[in-house]
């Protein structure tokens, strides 16, 4: 099910500029030359951001420009992943891709075999790629490793900062001889910016507790829409959620996530929604699978 939000940001007013030139344009072709064809008044599809929640950290974003972006799928063995992806893995769509905040099993989920499917980079915190392709889990061609305010243009149009994130990494492969699983160091993790063609910025916070530069990435990069985590125990919960959006971010909307899906993360949509009382912040939950279009 497609669930529209309005918003008013200003690529919208863009685009609306730029379809109200294009009418007039093809008004102007149409009274000077009238046989002129119909493909030159055919209707222009305004630019929209389609985002589904896959549950926990992860989402699917297709982009204006119609790439596919994924981040952090936990999918095969997330409980509230879509039915469909967990039988199917492909299913998700070509991958143009690929963003790994960091190495635990809830965010890095099914994140090396999708790069495999799709034979498409796996962007991350440079020092979970390094082990993930020496360990033999990612082919090194698929990797590529950045660190926190480093940016990277993977794709025309789209530019991915990665951004602190107060927060652990912990790799856990299976040995190659006894299959017993092992604990590897996986670096820091981080947080992305992700700046779509339109200029429309998504900041996706990762797992993080609170930390004063928050006000900083805020002021600094100025996202549209937040997707924060409000589960607790791992991250910050409701209260320190709320308190980060009101007091330092202040961003147009906000997204809840990393929440419902393990009951170590006991933190609600309602204690979120209570503690976000009196703020102006448009508050936009999800349910697992559901897909928005903004």
């Amino acid at each position: 099910m497609k669930i529209a939000h309005r918003f008013k940001h200003s690529f919208a007013a863009v685009a609306m500029t730029s379809m109200a030139a294009l009418c007039v344009n093809n008004t102007q072709a149409q009274t000077a030359a009238p046989a002129a064809p119909a493909a030159a008044t055919a209707p222009v599809a305004k630019p929209k951001l389609e985002m589904q929640w896959l549950g926990q950290a992860g989402f699917r974003i297709m982009t204006p420009g119609g790439k596919l972006i994924v981040v952090d799928p936990w999918i095969t063995g997330g409980p509230k992943a879509p039915a469909n992806y967990k039988a199917d893995l492909a299913s998700v769509g070509k991958i143009d891709l690929l963003l790994v905040s960091h190495a635990h099993q809830d965010h890095l989920g099914d994140a090396t075999e999708l790069a495999k499917i799709n034979q498409t980079k796996l962007y991350g915190p440079a020092d979970m790629v390094t082990p993930l392709t020496l360990l033999g889990a990612l082919p090194p061609e698929l990797g590529h490793r950045f660190n926190k305010t480093g940016a990277v243009k993977p794709l025309p149009g789209i530019k991915v900062t990665a951004v602190q994130a107060e927060h652990s990494s912990l790799l856990v492969l299976p040995n190659a001889t006894t299959n017993k699983p092992e604990s590897h160091a996986a670096g820091e993790a981080i947080g992305f910016i992700i700046e779509l063609e339109n200029g429309y910025k998504i900041w996706h916070m990762g797992d993080t507790g609170l930390f004063g530069d928050m006000k900083f990435i805020a002021e600094h990069y100025k996202p549209d829409l937040v997707l924060i985590p409000i589960g607790g125990n791992f991250t910050m919960g409701p209260e320190d959620a709320a308190y980060a959006l009101k007091t330092w971010i202040k961003p147009k909307a906000v997204v809840p996530m990393h929440y419902n899906s393990n009951p170590m993360t006991p933190g609600t949509l309602a204690e979120f929604n209570a503690a976000m009382k009196g703020s102006n912040i448009k508050i936009i939950p999800m349910t697992e699978g559901q897909t928005l279009v903004f």
